[in-house]
């Protein structure tokens, strides 16, 4: 084995010691988890995603513009779609539940949903926006369009089906529908758009009326047919190295790892009010399993520890640049002071967690998944394997 892999085998053993939780143990929202023992495994045909570009596999790419390189170098060796080197929270997901990578519903060429469909838009937010792409870089595609997309593609499947047509193969059956993984990952775009015109406490007074829209879209895609959501909290916004250039630290402002804790504090209200939902919806949907997944724990606990295991400043880009003077995205060119800048990579991204700037390696995501799909940082504590089991 090469010391590559040897370093990367000693970090994932890490960080799952990192992270490993008692039974019954505390969340990263300070709200204790219910331990369940759960034995029955799911089979899923299928899984469904709804959110923005953490999990955005080709929408953006097929509507407003084409991925460039060098995104997609560690694992597809081109771009395909993804903000990332290569693969994407969700692509794990897949892999696990042994189902092929999502096509995103939008794609016009190859696309092949017999095993589920991607509906998530870089930049999207649960609350519609009331910007264009281009004005305000925020995805039109909100939470709840993303559900009226799922919702065509049901019914068409079903016409496309019972009209016996030649490529009903690749569509998913009504069955698969009922029987899918639904999984969400959405929140932090209207969390981190909000704090670039209002202060904290404004962000905090929006986050009611954010988890209201995010409701209503799973309590349509229930009485849709669909029965196992697998629903994640949002990360921490103010350890994104975006979010630590761009605003000037003040006193108390910074905390122990480097983060913005301000940020931090309001995700994590948020996060709070979301889980609190999710036991709500519990009650109120009595045929559906929802697992509330603690995104937030394992990311900080990566970037906190991130020297210890090997990797670089959590807060250094591998793709782009980015300063207070001036922004060159991955892959991209900027002429700055007649100097011609280039959104290169770095030359090792196994050894970086931040991609961008504001999206994770796939490397980190990699760490990120092992801890998620194990079930030790959700409430209640069900391994995606076993989603579909309702407890309580």
């Amino acid at each position: 084995m090469g010391v590559v892999m040897v370093a990367v085998a000693v970090a994932v053993v890490a960080v799952a010691a990192l992270l490993q939780r008692c039974e019954g143990g505390w969340g990263g929202d300070g709200v204790m988890k219910a331990k369940v023992n759960v034995t029955a495994a799911c089979s899923f045909p299928a899984m469904f995603n709804f959110g923005d570009s953490n999990s955005d596999t080709g929408t953006n790419a097929a509507c407003f513009y084409r991925s460039v390189s060098p995104n997609g170098i560690t694992y597809f060796n081109k771009p395909s779609g993804r903000a990332c080197d290569g693969l994407l929270l969700v692509d794990f997901y897949a892999m696990e539940l042994s189902l092929p990578f999502l096509h995103p519903y939008l794609d016009s060429i190859g696309p092949n949903f017999r095993g589920g469909a991607n509906f998530a838009s870089g930049g999207s937010t649960i609350r519609p926006q009331n910007k264009s792409f281009t004005q305000g870089g925020a995805s039109p595609f909100s939470l709840d369009f993303q559900s009226y997309q799922f919702m065509e593609l049901k019914q068409r499947s079903n016409d496309s089906i019972n009209e016996g047509c030649w490529f009903a193969g690749m569509l998913p059956r009504m069955d698969d529908f009922t029987n899918a993984l639904y999984t969400i990952d959405i929140g932090q775009n209207d969390l981190a758009a909000a704090f670039s015109s209002m202060t904290n406490d404004q962000v905090r007074d929006t986050i009611p009326d954010i988890l209201a829209g995010l409701s209503l879209v799973v309590e349509n895609l229930y009485w849709q047919g669909a029965r196992s959501f697998w629903i994640h909290n949002t990360g921490p916004i103010g350890c994104l190295p975006y979010s630590v250039i761009f605003k000037p630290a003040e006193d108390g402002e910074i905390d122990e790892v480097g983060c913005i804790q301000s940020h931090n504090e309001v995700a994590q209200e948020f996060n709070h009010k979301l889980k609190q939902l999710v036991s709500k919806l519990r009650k109120e949907l009595p045929l559906a399993a929802l697992t509330y997944v603690d995104i937030y724990s394992a990311k900080y606990a990566l970037i906190s520890q991130a020297t210890n295991l090997g990797f670089v400043d959590p807060f250094k880009i591998c793709c782009g640049h980015a300063t207070m003077d001036y922004i060159v995205g991955c892959g991209n060119e900027k002429m700055v002071n007649g100097t011609k800048i280039q959104g290169t990579s770095c030359s090792d991204p196994l050894t970086y967690i931040s991609w961008d700037g504001v999206h994770y390696t796939h490397r980190a995501n990699e760490m990120i998944a092992r801890q998620v799909i194990d079930g030790s940082l959700s409430d209640p504590q069900i391994p995606l394997s076993a989603a579909c089991n309702r407890v309580g």
